[in-house]
């Protein structure tokens, strides 16, 4: 049992939020698989765990990140760059042009 269904309107906000295209049948679909997920996460919030000791670390790895070098893998050139840039909505010479997230 659900406990609180996804509305029409949070479903189309999210797709305007991640600039998605989505058709009625998707947006049944996801309203129904978004609720579901959400509806597992309250029982998992239901669930007491006051007397379990906190897990920070289940690996014992250390610093697994790589450095962060070019590995030659894609040789950028003129018309490799004008291919990605090409793809996007909305450009401005050779960089890509995108609303902005900070307030001024």
């Amino acid at each position: 049992m659900l406990y609180k269904m996804i509305t029409d309107k949070e479903i189309s906000h999210l797709a305007e939020l991640s600039r998605i295209k989505i058709t009625e049948k998707e947006k049944g679909n996801l309203k129904k698989d978004l609720s579901s997920i959400l509806d597992y996460i309250n029982q998992l919030n239901e669930v007491g765990t006051n007397d379990v000791e906190p897990l920070y670390q289940t690996t014992s790895l250390v610093n697994v990140a790589r450095e962060d070098a070019d590995r030659g893998e894609f040789k950028m050139n003129e018309q490799l760059n004008e291919k990605l840039i090409g793809q996007a909505p909305h450009k401005e010479n050779r960089f890509l042009k995108v609303k902005s997230i900070l307030q001024k």
